[in-house]
């Protein structure tokens, strides 16, 4: 029982469920371990910039640097102190002076207040999410250009409210996933310059405790972060948080809409695409045959997650006056959340896409299944150059109706009706009710977003 109680108790650390929900990358970058030493290297880094510039004496902070290391921190000691005085940052600061030699620890977190470490620590780790995102991202336009590509020609019903509307290409489908994850992409890297940007303010935000230098303390500590420099605190201004969920939300919204749509297709009557399967695994534990798509089904799941930690983020844009404590209790849960989830839908629609079966057959035979009706629209236009488009409307519709009330041929009716028959041959009605020859220009736009790619 001591070991069970030492198990993890959310469902994106679960030993039994992680790997549906994230990986073990992103969970890296916000575990405990990681958060205690980027909240180390905001203090260093602080006590760098102000040795710089004569604010502390350099030995100190050299000292500091030297000693800000998570591994020579006492965490249950600081665990304790916590759960005493009810604030993460004092803790720190007194774990990190107690290593430090002589009096350097004094001069530890100078002109500082506790948000300014945990707001700079935080975007510090989002930073290395972002790296990850990138790397998602890149493989999933590789992904999705070569199945777009692949898939140019092979022909499928093409569907709107649920109902066989027109032919279109499985390659067209993938292409709009794939100018959609570029976007993404492109919103990815033009938030950075507004995301990665540090926090250093003080108390209210006014610098205060560091005078006329503070300009030049948090510019210097930014450039030691790697990080933009703000122009005015942000204490009380969360839209960079909010911008970044917003983002990976949506990344993850897309990710949902691949898998439900794999989901949607892979139906027992329908089966045109199907998830990666393997020997072993298993669809039910009571019903043997089932090939269930469980992957995408987690993936569906996730991308719900994330929206509901994007709407927490909007709740941080409303905090009251230049602190307010609660905003930055939800940060600490919903971005890391959020970022893991995120990625793990991205890691398994990777996985769906990447041995996702695709079956031409089904999807031409399921074409064929409503025996020419998909080509309505192209009988209409032919005939609408004789008798105009309303009349060609109202005639192709009433034979439509006709036959599917009577389960005859789309082909048969029109044959049969005065004012088709003389206007459309035999071989018109043929070459109209052909789904190959009415697809538009859904290979040239595949071509066109696989070659802006290449560009």
């Amino acid at each position: 029982m001591l070991a069970l109680r030492r198990m993890p108790s959310h469902i994106t650390d679960s030993i039994f469920l992680k790997d549906l929900y994230g990986t073990d990358e992103m969970r890296a970058i916000f575990n405990d371990e990681s958060l205690l030493q980027r909240w180390l290297d905001v203090e260093a880094a602080l006590a760098q910039a102000e040795a710089e510039i004569g604010v502390i004496p350099r030995w100190a902070a050299e000292e500091i640097a030297r000693k800000a290391k998570a591994a020579l921190i006492d965490t249950a000691w600081m665990k304790r102190e916590i759960d005493h005085t009810l604030h993460p940052i004092v803790p720190l600061i007194r774990a990190l002076k107690s290593i430090c030699d002589g009096d350097a620890g004094e001069y530890i977190h100078w002109g500082a207040t506790t948000q300014d470490i945990m707001d700079t620590a935080l975007v510090l780790q989002i930073k290395d999410a972002i790296a990850i995102f990138e790397q998602r991202l890149s493989r999933l336009e590789a992904t999705l250009a070569e199945l777009a590509q692949r898939h140019r020609e092979t022909i499928m019903p093409g569907r709107t409210h649920g109902q066989h509307a027109l032919p279109i290409t499985f390659g067209f489908k993938v292409a709009i996933w794939l100018d959609e994850f570029r976007r993404h992409a492109a919103r990815m890297r033009e938030c950075k310059p507004r995301v990665l940007v540090g926090q250093f303010g003080g108390a209210v935000g006014t610098l205060a405790g560091v005078g006329e230098h503070g300009f030049e303390i948090r510019r210097r500590m930014m450039a030691h972060l790697k990080l933009g420099v703000p122009t005015i605190t942000w204490h009380v201004a969360h839209d960079r948080f909010a911008e970044f969920a917003g983002i990976i939300a949506m990344m993850a919204a897309s990710c949902g809409k691949i898998a439900r749509e794999v989901i949607a297709l892979q139906k027992s009557e329908v089966m045109e695409l199907e998830e990666p399967w393997a020997e072993g695994k298993v669809g039910s534990s009571t019903m043997p045959h089932k090939r269930n798509p469980m992957l995408c089904e987690a993936v569906v799941a996730l991308a719900r997650l994330c929206f509901d930690r994007a709407r927490t983020a909007l709740d941080g844009l409303i905090p009251e006056h230049e602190r307010d404590w609660a905003v930055n209790h939800m940060e600490w849960a919903y971005l890391p959340e959020l970022c893991v989830m995120a990625d793990g839908a991205l890691a398994l629609t990777l996985r769906v896409l990447d041995g996702l079966h695709v079956y031409p057959e089904r999807m031409r035979a399921n074409l064929d299944a409503m025996q020419g009706l998909m080509m309505s629209e192209a009988v209409m236009f032919a005939l609408g150059q004789a008798v105009g488009r309303q009349t060609a409307h109202d005639v192709v519709y009433a034979c439509a109706m006709r036959a599917v009330e009577t389960q005859r041929s789309f082909r048969e009716v029109l044959a049969g009706d005065p004012l088709v028959r003389a206007h459309l041959s035999a071989d018109d009605l043929d070459r109209l009710l052909d789904p190959t020859r009415y697809i538009g220009l859904a290979r040239e736009m595949v071509d066109q977003v696989c070659r802006t790619d290449a560009d």
